[in-house]
């Protein structure tokens, strides 16, 4: 089926973030070169991650919109520049339709500094408070069955790396760290442990981090822009909106609240 990107047209109305305009015209440009290239992205995007101080500023308006707030019952440290922040997940419930074909994406992160000197580095960026740090496109997971969950997690690995090293040569930019959360048994299957270098390919296992998911299910995710303004996330399965160690890994080695500008129609 083909993909037909879609991000919320009435995203203004429902929210204030003076940055919005900029990013989901960026979110938008990029997964056009990323369609165009074969990526197969899903229609609406699995994430966006805003900061806000305080974070009542976004909470009204994703309750209108249908978010729940704190849907997984879960806050996720995220020590941005070397301050102190915390993501807290709102998702859509899986009934409600409307937002989701309105463009909204499954989960948004709201995310608000600790510690006077992220809130200070945050406002002082110029992107206002509100702001939209980056947005993630979901990845399609394959439509094959599989005997068992090693096969699977055999092919999202195999799946994931083919898909930066595209992107890189799309983009023409360095991509992220490939995150890849799995169940607890699948880390730990020495079956799984010798497959995992021929299925990455040409992406070296210093590029990469394997880890637990907490609650289960899988989650593959990296960044395609200098900045970490866009990202893709492969989901298949999860009981919760991130991964802790996942969360903390990007925020303190990927993540910037000074992001630069877009250069993304340099290469369009």
């Amino acid at each position: 089926m083909e993909t037909k990107l879609t991000l919320p047209k009435d995203f203004e109305e429902k929210l204030n973030i003076s940055n919005a305009p900029e990013r989901l015209r960026e979110a938008a440009d990029v997964g056009k070169l990323l369609i165009d290239a074969g990526i197969p992205l899903m229609n609406n995007a699995d994430h966006y991650a805003i900061f806000s101080e305080p974070p009542r500023l976004l909470s009204e308006g994703l309750k209108k919109v249908g978010y729940v707030v704190g849907s997984d019952n879960r806050c996720y440290p995220s020590p941005v520049d070397g301050c102190d922040y915390i993501n807290v997940s709102a998702s859509l419930p899986d009934a409600l339709t409307n937002a989701r074909d309105g463009g909204w994406p499954d989960h948004i992160a709201v995310v608000h500094p600790l510690d006077e000197l992220g809130f200070q580095r945050m406002v002082g960026q110029g992107y206002g408070n509100p702001f939209i740090h980056h947005i993630t496109w979901g990845i399609k997971p394959p439509t094959e069955k599989f005997s068992n969950e090693i096969n699977l997690a055999s092919s999202l690995v195999e799946r994931m790396a083919q898909i930066r090293q595209k992107i890189s040569l799309v983009l023409k930019q360095e991509p992220g760290t490939l995150i890849m959360a799995l169940p607890k048994n699948i880390v730990e299957s020495r079956d799984f442990q010798k497959q995992i270098k021929v299925k990455l390919g040409k992406t070296p296992m210093e590029e990469c981090q394997i880890e637990v998911m907490e609650g289960g299910g899988f989650l593959l995710q990296f960044f395609v822009l200098t900045g970490g303004r866009i990202e893709v996330a492969l989901r298949v399965g999860t009981q919760q909106t991130f991964n802790p160690k996942s969360v903390h890994k990007i925020s303190k080695d990927e993540l910037s609240v000074n992001q630069g500008q877009s250069s993304i129609r340099e290469i369009m």
